[in-house]
């Protein structure tokens, strides 16, 4: 494991030595987390995944699609009118008419 010493400048910021970002794929602007450990700060990279915002629409695209039978299918009508849309006019799948 390797071990490099770096100094904690102004407004409490360190400076990761290059080797350990490159083998760390650490880049100006990535996400980093900072961990308390008994031992000390373990900082380590972060992972961030986009997170997908879905609009009326598309859950009603979803509601819709993924009903299972017809009883389902008309609970998600029903649900899909409690969002203010008309379930007709929502591009799904319709499992009773498979």
């Amino acid at each position: 494991m390797a071990t490099e010493t770096s100094k904690v400048g102004k407004r409490g910021t360190v400076v990761i030595p290059a080797s350990l970002r490159r083998r760390y794929g650490i880049k100006e602007g990535s996400l980093v987390i900072a961990e308390e450990r008994a031992e000390g700060v373990l900082i380590r990279p972060a992972a961030a995944l986009p997170v997908e915002i879905y609009s009326p629409e598309r859950r009603a695209e979803f509601l819709l699609s993924n009903a299972v039978d017809a009883e389902d299918y008309e609970r998600a009508r029903k649900a899909v009118r409690k969002l203010g849309l008309d379930p007709d006019t929502i591009s799904h799948y319709n499992p009773t008419k498979a």
